[in-house]
């Protein structure tokens, strides 16, 4: 029940309807007035970050944009490195699979237009959707902890391969 009360809660704040605490008054009559103040802080704060709604055609172009960027840099670093021989990158259909072999794990990136984020697997950190900011040239940010998609692959990437920038890519905020 908690967490589709959450799942809600993050709908409404994308919306911006402030609702959840007589929600939460009526929800469970020991929750402290302090304890709904500040799950309320920190449902409707996303980091001074604002997430817009975006037109669906700015949207797809600026998804296509990244996802072919990525696959074109992720093209050219298996071939330079050499340590990912057996790697494999395929772009289809707004789905990008970066298979860095069995000691390194697969990426998968793709598009969710109903949604307009971006879904990134990593073996690393696990799946974390992206949302479009379009200030500073558009870029894609996890709302959560506030990493963008191209910081969190720039971390986790130079773990496993040298002399990585993901800046050169489109819509990168680095």
């Amino acid at each position: 029940m908690l967490r589709n009360f959450l799942r809600t809660s993050r709908w409404l704040a994308r919306r911006q309807i402030i609702i959840a605490p007589t929600i939460c008054r009526y929800w469970d009559r020991n929750l402290k007035f302090s304890k709904i103040e500040s799950l309320t802080k920190r449902m409707y704060s996303s980091q001074n970050i604002q997430l817009s709604d975006v037109d669906p055609v700015i949207f797809d172009k600026v998804c296509n944009e990244t996802l072919e960027s990525l696959y074109e840099y992720f093209e050219e670093l298996i071939d330079q490195s050499p340590n990912l021989k057996g790697a494999d990158v395929t772009f289809s259909d707004g789905v990008l699979t970066i298979a860095l072999g069995p000691n390194y794990g697969t990426y998968v990136i793709n598009r969710q237009t109903p949604n307009k984020q971006i879904w990134l697997s990593s073996p690393t950190t696990g799946p974390k959707r992206y949302d479009l900011v379009l200030k500073d040239g558009g870029y894609w940010i996890y709302k959560h902890d506030g990493v963008t998609l191209h910081q969190l692959l720039q971390q986790e990437i130079s773990q496993i391969a040298k002399n990585i920038d993901f800046k050169t890519c489109a819509h990168a905020l680095v």
